[in-house]
């Protein structure tokens, strides 16, 4: 189906944080939009308010007569959803075109000049950042992005009149091998979703083919030192970045009380004192990959400057929720070992001369089965770790796997203990902590607000 022939589009499992901002581009377009997802969030309530109808029922009976011909609605779902899910089974009976997010994003790829951004981790922050540099200049850009912009409260923008489209690219279930890119960031490509992949090898295999679907004439910028090996099209220029070496990198870095200044070194254009609007060490490399980008499609050094400098930040992502000389508090959504390395090490620079705390919730038994050692290790850079059972999300309990594993290779001399989630308030209120941080891509973040009040109270 094409874009023009849509008159209204139907999700299954709206909630979603890709999944919400497709919506809204629908929404934006005027066509009626509705959907099922499985409980009210804050998001679908947001959507709700947009103009979206929502349902949380499985109901056949339930989905709107406008979303029910096959010739002109457009049914989106997420890979979470089962594929026996009653409303799924209907809409794939009664031939309607059936499409992932991730094709929808596709599509959009061909029509608009698509700057995406793929990785283990780093992705979200990254296209964030590139997004809010590209809006905020005179090209200006669409963005579906992983996580809410802080800036813009939302996690998609809309431009009435740019080609560029902003795409977190996600390589779970091997989504991102639906777009085109113009230009594609690689972040890294530290072996994860193994539940889906299987081997390491097939993880990077599944990279050097996305490498692959970038457009002639655009561009390729890559981490330095990935295991993967890229294969571009004749006609796609290819880039490295880091910190400290590259094609782009920082130079003349400079953390003086809580903010951060670096020198921006490109083939283009150096651009010299840039300064973090979201002072973290992290965001660093993430800001080089993500001027890099923005620069290559025509950003001017003062555009790079004022975006980096204005950037707040995305929820979830180093979220600083207290922050004085008493008490800090922060959440943070990482889950893959090495996102939990960066985010401690990040903390550990900032508060060298405090005690850092963290209470983890570990993300699917598999990821918790296939890393739990590397987990430990990254933990062990704090000084006492908090573990919350397994966020079991898509996945069923694996025996023997539990977060006790991540308990039992902690380092020694990490203070270390184990609660239930429902806990984790009680603790605050009992306990007088320095640096607090959550880590998690589950639901323990919903308890953060409670938290931070009664940290707030002391």
């Amino acid at each position: 189906m094409e874009i023009k022939d849509i008159k209204s589009v139907y999700f299954v499992g709206a909630g979603g944080i890709g999944m919400s901002a497709i919506a809204r581009y629908f929404l934006h377009k005027g066509l009626p939009v509705a959907g099922y997802d499985k409980t009210p969030s804050t998001l679908t309530r947001q959507l709700e308010q947009e103009g979206m109808a929502i349902h949380y029922e499985e109901d056949v009976d339930a989905i709107p007569a406008v979303c029910k011909d096959a010739a002109s609605c457009l049914v989106i779902y997420t890979p979470a959803i089962p594929s026996g899910h009653k409303e799924l089974v209907y809409f794939r009976e009664h031939g309607f075109t059936i499409e992932k997010r991730a094709q929808v994003l596709g599509t959009l790829t061909r029509s608009h000049k698509g700057l995406c951004v793929a990785g283990t981790h780093g992705k979200t922050s990254t296209s964030t950042m590139c997004a809010h540099i590209m809006h905020q200049s005179h090209i200006d850009c669409n963005a579906f992005l992983g996580g809410i912009s802080k800036n813009y409260g939302t996690n998609y923008i809309l431009s009435d009149h740019s080609d560029y489209i902003v795409i977190e690219a996600d390589e779970f279930d091997r989504s991102f091998h639906w777009l085109r890119p113009w230009m594609s960031v690689i972040t890294a490509t530290d072996p994860d979703h193994l539940d889906i992949y299987g081997t390491k090898e097939a993880y990077l295999e599944s990279f050097r083919h996305y490498t692959t679907l970038i457009q002639p004439g655009g561009a390729l910028i890559l981490h330095t030192d990935l295991e993967m090996k890229q294969e571009v099209q004749p006609g796609v220029t290819v880039y490295e970045y880091s910190l400290d070496k590259g094609d782009f990198h920082a130079e003349n870095i400079r953390i003086d009380n809580g903010e951060i200044t670096f020198d921006f070194i490109s083939p283009v254009e150096c651009v010299p004192h840039v300064e973090l609007g979201q002072p973290v060490p992290i965001n660093i490399e993430n800001g080089v990959a993500a001027m890099a980008m923005a620069q290559l499609n025509g950003c001017t050094a003062e555009e790079l400057r004022q975006g980096m400098k204005s950037y707040g930040g995305v929820d979830r992502r180093f979220d600083f929720k207290i922050k004085n000389d008493r008490h800090v508090l922060l959440s943070d959504y990482a889950h893959h070992p090495n996102e939990i390395y960066q985010s401690a090490k990040s903390i550990r620079e900032l508060y060298r001369d405090r005690i850092i705390t963290a209470i983890f919730q570990p993300h699917l038994y598999t990821r918790t089965r296939d890393f739990y050692r590397e987990f430990a290790d990254a933990l062990s850079l704090l000084d006492e770790v908090i573990l919350c059972d397994i966020y079991p999300a898509r996945e069923e309990p694996i025996p023997g796997v539990t977060s006790q594993l991540i308990y039992d290779h902690l380092k020694p001399g990490v203070k270390k203990s184990m609660i239930h989630k429902e806990e984790v308030t009680a603790l605050a209120e009992s306990r007088d902590f320095d640096v607090l941080v959550i880590l998690g891509a589950g639901d323990l973040d919903n308890y953060v607000p409670q938290i931070a009040k009664i940290i707030e109270s002391k």
